[in-house]
């Protein structure tokens, strides 16, 4: 039986193209540079779990063929809004539990992975609430049941998102840990703050 997957949806780590809304707050060059070391750090921190298998669902799909860019296993994303690619990414892994996550969430570790494989035991589908109305994490117990246009309509990057997306879902778990990514320069030096009191408690 094949095991659980998580799907980490990354962009190719290139100057000017991450994180744009961060890029304007602290630079490209620092942008660039907390992007790969959090790619990075969340690879090591998940990627290697005996659980479950993981892969990197890439953009530019150009990037896929890029020798030595990706530690792990590598697909992509192809056309379409984020919804329309999410939803491909868990269609295309088949009958077995699956979960998207996105490459820059500074909390994310293996213990909210397991926490979502857990609760598509009970729920067909999953979420990862993030504190602004997105979400940090999709899964699907199986996504062949997800038809492609499931998530057509959702108002992606509002307050709005979580809950339009678990409307159209239905029948949807909400995990209990609020994860956010780190969007802009308000995100980074709370990252940053909270990276520095751990380093001093270590």
């Amino acid at each position: 039986m094949a095991r659980p997957l998580v799907i980490v949806f990354a962009r190719a780590p290139r100057y000017g193209t991450v994180k744009t809304r961060l890029a304007r707050d602290i630079g490209a060059a620092d942008t660039l540079r907390f992007y790969r070391n959090a790619l990075a750090a969340l690879i090591r921190r998940i990627g290697h779990d005996a659980r479950w298998e993981t892969c990197l669902c890439v953009t530019p799909d150009t990037s896929v063929n890029e020798a030595g860019l990706w530690p792990v296993k590598v697909t992509v994303q192809g056309h379409g809004d984020l919804g329309r690619r999410m939803v491909r990414a868990l269609r295309s892994a088949g009958t077995r539990p699956t979960v998207v996550v996105g490459s820059d969430i500074p909390e994310l570790g293996a213990r909210q992975i397991a926490a979502a494989f857990h609760a598509l035991r009970q729920e067909p589908f999953v979420l990862g609430p993030a504190n602004d109305g997105g979400y940090w994490l999709i899964g699907a117990r199986d996504g062949t049941a997800l038809a492609p246009g499931v998530l057509d309509g959702v108002r992606w990057s509002s307050a709005y998102t979580l809950a339009d997306s678990a409307s159209r879902l239905r029948n949807v778990h909400i995990l209990d840990s609020r994860l956010d990514d780190v969007d802009d320069g308000a995100g980074y030096r709370a990252f940053m703050r909270a990276k520095v009191e751990l380093n001093n408690r270590a």
